[in-house]
């Protein structure tokens, strides 16, 4: 059946043929035949099947690690010892444990870059390369600290004597004695410590915190060249602090060998580390908390005392027991100050006194096992006196929970500073003018 176009300006009656879709439009349609074949026949309509998407390849994730990547070092580690020992021990005559375990670590490093490469990219290979580096240095650091640890309470804890090591000194101390270990300790030189390192955290902090707010807070005149001081000062060994105070005190007769001189010592390394940790704290208040309490009328130390140490004060304990562990356990501004003593001395500002460093010091250095023993018995006590330090000053620092607010009631958080309870909020006049 044909269609025909009607001449302009007649109109034409539609049908259903003349609605019809042409055949050339229509779509083919296939039938099947009985034994799945397909054939040209009047079936029912079957639409084309829809393109498949293109899968995209999947991202590469440098920090993915998984068990290929064990394998991939296990694998590295392995080849390299084998590579390195038959270079060291079989080609050529290298000798040395050192020298072995360096070629051993670079060679691994050089194999894992290889296979990373090989495997994924390049670009990854790199990646993990630094990362096996970083998590080396981590590994290493822990290592020798836990080597320590250990190290000193194998030799320490086997001959110890728990209530002669706290309660008497080396007043009665008798090397023939087999049993002179229950008759020594270190209670002099414990106290000794005590004393000086307290004496210095009074002296010492009050000045570390009033120069941090002068170059944070104040930042007044020449506030650079004190910083400028500080920084230099940080890194003075601590055996000039010692001279400068025997040089500048004990020769001139204005103070003699004693615990008050060496805690003078001590404050000269103290004040720069609190300082410059101090300093960093108060740079993390937010500027916020100043504006709004020197717009309701509060002065400036008044804004520094209730608004900026109070919010500061977990890191300003923290920078203070961190300096306390930084000087508990020096040993040469002691020998120009306090110059240690055998006896009980509870005056720190008259006479000789003892301290956990130098019996250290001292003692080891005899050729009395005892005292040997004795030396790596106060090492045990000083060491657990500075670890102490540190978990304090790590739970210091820790930021403050919303646990404890919550417990006190409310979303208000909890308010435990002394200085917050103590000093209540500056009351503004109102003004009489109308």
């Amino acid at each position: 059946m044909t269609t025909q176009t009607a001449p302009e300006g007649i109109l034409v009656t539609t049908t259903s043929a003349s609605t019809q879709t042409p055949p050339a439009a229509r779509p083919p349609v296939t039938e099947r035949s009985a034994d799945g074949g397909s054939g040209s026949g009047t079936g029912s309509y079957e639409p084309p099947t829809p393109p498949r998407p293109r899968r995209l390849p999947s991202p590469i994730r440098p920090s993915a690690f998984g068990a290929e990547d064990v394998f991939l070092l296990v694998a590295s580690a392995f080849s390299a010892l084998c590579l390195v020992w038959i270079v060291f021990y079989q080609l050529t005559s290298l000798s040395g444990g050192l020298g072995f375990l360096v070629a051993w670590y670079f060679t691994f490093l050089a194999l894992v870059w290889l296979g990373t490469t090989q495997l994924i990219e390049r670009q990854v290979a790199t990646d993990r390369v630094v990362g096996v580096v970083v998590v080396s240095a981590a590994l290493l650091v822990i290592g020798l600290v836990l080597f320590i640890v250990v190290w000193v309470a194998y030799k320490a804890l086997p001959s110890i004597h728990w209530v002669a090591l706290f309660t008497k000194d080396q007043k009665n101390f008798q090397v023939a004695d087999p049993n002179a270990l229950s008759q020594v300790g270190i209670l002099h030189a414990i106290v000794g410590t005590v004393e000086q390192v307290l004496i210095a955290v009074a002296i010492g902090v009050p000045f570390a915190v009033a120069t941090a707010i002068y170059l944070n807070e104040v930042k007044g005149f020449g506030s650079r060249t004190v910083r400028t001081v500080v920084t230099a000062m940080s890194g003075t060994p601590s055996v000039v602090a010692g001279i400068f105070i025997y040089s500048m005190l004990i020769l001139t007769g204005v103070l003699h060998y004693s615990g008050f001189a060496a805690s003078l010592a001590l404050v000269v390394i103290l004040l720069p580390s609190v300082t410059r940790v101090v300093e960093e704290v108060l740079r993390v208040v937010p500027s916020g908390l100043r504006e709004a309490s020197q717009a309701l009328g509060a002065p400036e130390w008044r804004t520094v005392w209730s608004v900026v140490l109070p919010t500061a004060r977990s890191g300003v304990v923290t920078a203070v027991l961190l300096g306390i562990a930084r000087i508990v356990g020096e040993t040469a501004p002691l020998l120009f100050t306090a110059f240690g003593s055998q006896v009980m001395n509870l005056n720190a500002f008259s006479h000789d006194q003892a301290s956990l460093p130098l019996v250290i010091w001292s003692d080891v250095r005899q050729a009395q096992p005892v005292l040997i023993d004795l030396a790596f018995q106060a090492a045990f006590v000083l060491m657990t006196l500075v670890l102490i330090l540190f978990v304090l000053a790590r739970i210091f620092s820790r930021p403050r929970g919303r646990k404890s607010g919550k417990r006190r009631g409310g979303n208000r958080p909890a308010e435990d500073d002394f200085m917050a309870r103590i000093f209540v909020p500056i009351p503004i006049e109102e003004s009489t003018d109308r």
